[in-house]
């Protein structure tokens, strides 16, 4: 790690950390606070992935959905409106959208072979994305003065990792220029998590042998055909199984990459001195 102590992290003049876990347990409100704080550098592996890596595919998507109506369809033919995506830090829907749900099309499923080639899409893209943390820290101190650095990961980084193997690429990487920092959730908020996603599922990246367990699971237990599938029941069924398969991946990676804080200790940080301090303790306690 690149702060052994917490004498190490408390006296760097530049501080850099990826935070990791579940969504919906303080990644992004950290690095918002951390950028609106204003010497720190927010570096968001989602959006990168949205408007770099698959950019084009979101909005071809919403082109193909558009040329479905008339309307729109003379409209774009003539070149007299302009679509594209609206992706920011806090709004990661066009690329939720992209990715789907597979199952039922009259429900707005997709064929599973054409969701398991927008997962694989989505696998590299996201690889692409963390290892390009390492050029983007420098491009936040060149261009625009941060030596501060804060990397939002998003909750599938588990799924293209091995945490286990040390030479791993992409952990080695980024280990080697940030601090690993697992937010880890308690079982109440596990629950809490399974039961908003239940009200509404939404698309989400799963390794591929996980997934097409899942669904062979999916369609024995309920005997229906792939055509019939409801999409949101597939992902809410999915989503508590995918909670605790992603578990000991995350705690993995804290033991053998990083450190661990406590998500009840993230809900409490107000501020950057906050943050520093909550880490330091993290490091004391490793």
């Amino acid at each position: 790690m690149i702060y052994e102590t917490a004498a190490d992290w408390l006296q760097a003049k530049e501080k850099r950390v990826l935070l990791f876990g579940m969504s919906g347990l303080g990644k992004t409100h950290i690095s918002n606070l951390l950028r609106e704080a204003g010497d720190w550098f927010h570096y968001s592996v989602d959006y990168r992935i949205g408007t770099r890596y698959l950019g084009e595919h979101i909005t071809d998507n919403f082109k193909r959905e558009a040329m479905k109506n008339p309307f729109l369809r003379q409209l774009l033919l003539t070149d007299s409106i302009y679509v594209a995506s609206n992706i920011t830090f806090d709004n990661l829907a066009p690329l939720s959208s992209w990715l789907g749900k597979p199952g039922d099309p009259t429900k707005g499923g997709l064929s599973f072979a054409e969701y398991q080639r927008r997962q694989e899409l989505h696998h590299d893209a996201e690889v692409a994305a963390l290892t390009d943390t390492t050029r983007f820290i420098d491009r936040a101190a060149e261009i625009y003065g941060y030596g501060n650095f804060v990397c939002d990961s998003g909750g599938s980084i588990c799924e293209v990792v091995d945490p286990e193997d040390a030479r791993d690429p992409v952990l080695r990487a980024l280990s080697e220029h940030l601090l690993m920092v697992w937010i880890e959730g308690s079982e109440a908020h596990t629950e809490e998590l399974v039961r908003r996603f239940k009200r509404a599922p939404k698309p989400m990246y799963y390794r591929s042998d996980f997934m097409m367990s899942a669904w062979r699971t999916y369609l024995e237990e309920r005997d229906v055909a792939e055509a019939e599938v409801d999409p949101d029941d597939f992902m809410a069924a999915t989503y508590a199984r995918a909670m605790a398969h992603r578990q000991p991946l995350y705690a993995a990676m804290a033991k053998n990459w990083g450190v661990t804080v406590k998500a009840d200790d993230v809900a409490q940080v107000r501020s950057a001195d906050d943050f520093t301090a909550l880490v330091a303790r993290a490091l004391e306690t490793r």
